[in-house]
């Protein structure tokens, strides 16, 4: 994944929870090239009603933090589903997840 994408991808904040969706794990593929951002990511829940604001958030995001973008392309994908094993470790811990409740 391309570090300028996801560092931008940071500043998107899941009004829900309150992470961004890097550490929420949302985010499954982001890649540049020649000025063209292609992002993949998920959401936690197909029927989340916050998908079309989620996926404008994240391409504001690219435009605003990222030099040398043309076009950009956010894409919600389904597969893999998403799963609380995705997050990071500081977004498990904020949200009280543990290991032993993902075995």
């Amino acid at each position: 994944m391309n570090k300028q994408i996801t560092d931008a991808l940071r500043q998107v904040i899941d009004p829900e929870l309150g992470i961004n969706i890097v550490d929420l794990g949302l985010v499954y593929h982001a890649e540049m090239e020649k000025g063209q951002v292609r992002v993949a990511m998920t959401l936690t829940t197909p029927g989340c009603p916050l998908a079309q604001r989620l996926t404008e958030m994240a391409e504001a995001a690219i435009w605003q933090h990222v030099p040398g973008v043309e076009a950009v392309e956010v894409q919600l994908v389904w597969t893999p589903p998403w799963n609380p094993a995705m997050m990071s470790a500081t977004a498990r811990e904020r949200l009280g997840y543990h290991r032993e409740r993902e075995e």
